[in-house]
């Protein structure tokens, strides 16, 4: 219906004439009506629905409000730890250092003992050597010495083998040093 057909039927109706609204008492009623149900729905909705919600807000917002309490606690520890790590951390670096720096000074103490060792033992072998050297050199002064008194005995037999004149007895000088040979006598 479209408003022209309810003028058309307002004016019809004499009781409705001078009314503005076509207000009576049965509109009103429905009115009150309408009212007291919106009001009861309104506080079976507070209730039933509006008050459960706002406890599980209030809920939310405590337990978000515990649990960032919770992650500030542990953040505090946490960096309680971090200290204490990071500390703990630079004792082990200084330990480190400390047992490094120790194992260099003894490092460097067996050097010179090894060192030291070796330069004795070096020593004893270079003495030892000399001595036999020196004792080759005895030797050998003992051999030639033997070498001599054999050649002289072989001299001194062959002289007496043989009278001989001075220069068959020079011949036969210079005829044993040359089997001996020169050289062994220069050495001595």
């Amino acid at each position: 219906m479209n408003v022209l057909t309810n003028l058309a039927f307002l004016e019809g109706d004499a009781g409705l004439r001078g009314k503005i609204f076509g207000l009576d008492l049965q509109i009103i009623f429905d009115a009150v009506i309408l009212a007291l149900a919106v009001f009861f729905l309104f506080f079976l909705l507070s209730y039933f629905v509006f008050n459960p919600a706002r406890e599980f807000l209030a809920k939310r917002q405590e337990r978000i409000a515990s649990d960032l309490a919770v992650a500030a606690d542990e953040k505090r520890e946490a960096m309680e730890f971090k200290a204490e790590y990071d500390a703990r951390l630079r004792e082990a670096d200084a330990e480190v250092d400390r047992i490094l720096s120790e194992g260099k000074r003894k490092a460097k103490r067996r050097e010179s003992e090894i060192i030291d060792a070796a330069n004795a033992e070096a020593s004893r072998i270079m003495e030892r050597t000399e001595r036999e050297i020196e004792m080759e050199k005895s030797k050998v002064k003992d051999d030639m010495k033997k070498e001599m008194v054999a050649v002289a005995t072989e001299m001194a037999g062959r002289f007496v083998s043989e009278s001989m004149s001075a220069s068959r007895q020079e011949q036969l000088v210079d005829d044993v040093l040359k089997e001996i040979g020169e050289s062994t006598w220069r050495e001595q």
